[in-house]
């Protein structure tokens, strides 16, 4: 797999008996099949809780939702204290662009969970917006804050 922008982690492989490589997850604690985004999404997890101080309960990949009476699946989302969502990841193959259609894609979920902070990456680039609904801003941040910094 491809190096990323993110630190390195002990990972876990294994192959399975259709000779594909699977990943640990340990967020759905389970091993699932290694794809490029799911490369990007067990690294991405790893950096959020290793080194943003994301407690690891509070996080969910996979999210089943439903959008405009079509179910859908949100790649990551980070919960509050309280249990609210308080983020919304998508994550991309180090491969594809982060495009507007990736944002699109992402605000759509929002519009379901209306979250503060949106993060999109491709596991090369990283985006993160914190979302002002009463002042209706989007702001581009410099980087990913802590889990601290987004309660």
């Amino acid at each position: 797999m491809i190096t990323l922008n993110l630190p390195t982690y002990d990972y876990r492989l294994k192959q399975n008996d259709d000779k594909s490589i699977a990943i640990w997850d340990a967020t759905r604690r389970r091993y699932v099949t290694l794809t490029p985004e799911e490369w990007v999404r067990q690294h991405f997890v790893a950096f959020l809780t290793g080194h943003r101080g994301y407690p690891a309960g509070r996080i969910g990949n996979e999210i089943s939702l439903q959008l405009n009476g079509r179910p859908r699946r949100c790649d990551t989302v980070v919960y509050g204290p309280t249990g609210d969502a308080i983020a919304l990841v998508e994550y991309k193959a180090p491969h594809i662009a982060i495009t507007q259609e990736v944002f699109d894609q992402i605000v759509r979920y929002n519009m379901v969970y209306q979250v503060p902070y949106i993060i999109v990456s491709n596991g090369l680039v990283h985006y993160c917006c914190h979302i002002d609904y009463a002042g209706r801003q989007c702001t581009f941040l410099s980087e990913i804050p802590t889990y601290e910094q987004m309660l």
